[in-house]
């Protein structure tokens, strides 16, 4: 057997390389020779990508509802906690001017210095605060001074939007903070 033959017979036993795309060919067939692929690099069954899916459903069957009713208990505690900001603001005024803003000044001598009776005459250059804030309904809160449950009254008309709901939220009903 010369060494022709020879390559010929090694070629036909072992894999042969293609010339034109060098990869691998099956000697017999003349085809590519397909590797076994490692795990890792295979991809996910569907089988697997069901498993997941549901597992994601039951976690959000759970979690959702908790999460949902969330969102009106954080208005509130908002519109508490710009009542007491407020409350604060009113606190110094009432130190830098001897009183509180009248009713018809309204909560606006926080933010500018206001007119009328009774006079501010030490009224702070900047204010008491940035800007009022609207209640997370949107309405504005309401003061009245003197108020009927304390110094000043501030409230937000809640969800409702009525003053005198029972969704108010007061500056006399709110949790003192120890």
């Amino acid at each position: 057997m010369d060494a022709r033959a020879r390559r010929g017979l090694a070629c036909a036993l072992t894999t042969c390389w293609s010339p034109v795309a060098r990869t691998p060919m099956n000697p017999v067939a003349r085809l590519p020779v397909r590797r076994a692929t490692p795990r890792w690099a295979r991809g996910f069954t569907l089988i697997e990508i069901m498993v997941v899916v549901v597992i994601i459903a039951v976690l959000a069957a759970l979690i959702v509802p908790n999460v949902i009713g969330r969102a009106e208990d954080a208005r509130v505690a908002k519109a508490q906690a710009d009542i007491r900001t407020l409350e604060s603001a009113l606190a110094m005024y009432r130190l830098d001017n001897g009183h509180y803003p009248s009713t018809n000044q309204g909560l606006e001598a926080l933010v500018k210095k206001p007119t009328g009776a009774p006079p501010a005459p030490n009224w702070k250059e900047g204010g008491y605060v940035a800007a009022l804030p609207n209640d997370p309904w949107g309405n504005p809160y309401q003061y009245m001074c003197p108020g009927q449950h304390g110094a000043f009254d501030i409230w937000s008309k809640g969800p409702s939007g009525v003053t005198g709901a029972k969704d108010n939220i007061t500056s006399w009903q709110q949790p003192k903070k120890p």
